[in-house]
């Protein structure tokens, strides 16, 4: 696959009816190995609060927090582009804070930002977007707005909520967002709503007519034993290949067989 460095080529494999693939990271070492691999980008979700941080909710994560972590994942990639979430009420503090914020997170290697919501985030929207900053969108289940949507819950169920998403997706579109992150979704609304956008759709639990997919890097590696969601597909047992590696080292350690002659100086 060739590799994607700009929002360009977002638009392009749409057109071309290419699926886009795309994962979280949140560290140095996991992107030397992500930019090694076929997937097209990379985003430093602030899905990190939860997964590096041991928050509940995405809620805890503040700009320093997208940051630092921006920083540590753009050391490692070198092919691929690069998404940051704008963290929970970035965008609410006024309109100098939110520069502020983007300038934080570009300053540190991110090459877009992603806004979770639509309605008053439109005009934000629209002026980054006009400043020159690249925007993805994010509807259906906003984990920002996890405590107004009582839960991480399917969105959009009902004909009048599956109508209101379409409605914001078209607005985040004439907003000038390259593509938005669909969450939770029925599959029959997804299809409907990338089949009227002329940017792409990036789905995590909304089947599979999006024009493409996006999904946890710790979830996709199975690296917890207990998280085990309907859209999710473990792609190794992760938990239990570490923890054996881990068993194995301290064996090792235990019957003195390491370090071996080999192994010493």
């Amino acid at each position: 696959r060739k590799k994607m460095k700009t929002v360009d080529g977002f638009h392009k494999m749409k057109v071309e009816r290419k699926k886009i693939s795309m994962v979280t990271c949140y560290d140095f070492w996991t992107a030397k190995i992500i930019d090694d691999s076929d997937i097209d980008a990379v985003l430093v979700g602030d899905s990190a609060a939860m997964v590096m941080h041991g928050f509940e909710t995405t809620v805890n994560a503040d700009v320093e927090m997208m940051t630092f972590h921006t920083a540590a994942v753009s050391r490692g990639l070198r092919n691929k582009f690069l998404v940051t979430d704008l963290p929970f009420l970035a965008h609410k503090k006024g309109r100098d804070f939110l520069v502020q914020s983007v300038d934080k997170i570009f300053k540190a290697g991110a090459q877009a930002v992603k806004i979770e919501g639509a309605g008053a985030n439109l005009p934000d929207i629209e002026y980054l977007v006009k400043s020159g900053i690249p925007v993805m969108g994010h509807l259906g289940l906003t984990p920002q707005s996890v405590h107004q949507l009582s839960g991480f819950k399917l969105q959009g169920k009902s004909e009048e909520k599956a109508a209101r998403i379409l409605e914001d997706a078209k607005l985040l579109e004439q907003a000038g967002c390259f593509s938005i992150v669909l969450e939770m979704v029925p599959s029959d609304l997804a299809k409907k709503i990338t089949d009227k956008l002329n940017i792409p759709t990036i789905g995590i639990g909304a089947g599979k007519f999006t024009s493409g997919q996006i999904l946890v890097l710790q979830d996709l590696l199975g690296m917890s034993k207990t998280f085990s969601p309907k859209f999710l597909r473990k792609y190794s047992d992760g938990y239990e290949i570490f923890q054996k590696a881990l068993n194995y080292f301290s064996n090792d350690v235990v019957n003195n067989k390491f370090p071996s002659e080999k192994e010493s100086f």
